[in-house]
């Protein structure tokens, strides 16, 4: 929400995925973030996740899937002023069936989106959401009644290093079956040869998934996010 580009390279690995345990899953999450501004009241902030993934054994026989994932487009239009110490955006949301192999879920979807948060005193915190809902795509695959919550807390000291926890947790309305990791990870603020970096890492706890489907225990993630104020 912040007035520069971020440019987030975000990579994941998950375990124990599948009824039998066996799977693993790579995933990394290209999450560009462009703000716009409108006019002297409102911008719109782009935010794409582009996620490039490789699954191994998810169930018996499977094998190995590689390539690109399915596509989230998000839109936020905010005041340029935060409304009581709040900064927030709020706009339409979509899913578009860009994944390859057994990766896409070959539908597209819609719907809206939504993200608050307050800072004070080096403390940030507040929440990501949206819903998305199919409306055209492949009838081999499943509808699409998703909504995601992303709450989120993290304080940032007098160096520029960041302590946070979040949770990334979605709810299959089709299945009514949650997935809920929750992510706790530091990050530190650097100027590299002139750039603007921010290097993170991180563990990941799966609280709740599906059962025979989603991994399970412990995961792992590490991201550089590349920053270019306006």
């Amino acid at each position: 929400m912040a007035d520069l580009i971020s440019v987030p390279f975000q990579f994941n690995y998950d375990h124990d995925i599948g009824p039998e345990q066996d799977g693993k899953k790579y995933l990394l999450n290209i999450q560009p973030v462009i703000p716009i501004h409108l006019n002297e009241d409102w911008n719109i902030i782009s935010r794409t996740i582009l996620p490039v993934v490789k699954q191994e054994d998810f169930s018996p026989g499977s094998g190995t899937d590689s390539g690109i994932g399915d596509v989230t487009q998000s839109f936020f239009f905010s005041p340029v002023k935060a409304t009581d110490g709040w900064i927030w955006g709020a706009g339409p949301v979509l899913l578009v069936p860009s994944g390859v192999n057994h990766i896409s879920g070959e539908k597209w979807g819609a719907g809206p989106t939504a993200v608050a948060l307050k800072q004070q005193d080096g403390w940030t915190y507040g929440i990501l959401a949206n819903q998305i809902w199919s409306y055209a795509g492949s009838d081999k695959h499943d509808d699409v009644n998703a909504t995601y919550l992303q709450p989120f807390l993290s304080y940032t000291s007098h160096t520029y290093t960041t302590f946070g926890i979040n949770s990334e947790s979605t709810y299959n309305r089709q299945t009514q079956e949650w997935s809920v990791p929750f992510n706790l990870f530091a990050q530190q603020l650097l100027k590299i040869d002139g750039q603007v970096v921010a290097l993170l890492a991180g563990l990941r706890y799966w609280a709740d998934t599906p059962d025979n489907v989603g991994p399970d225990n412990w995961g792992l993630r590490f991201q550089v996010n590349f920053l270019f104020p306006k």
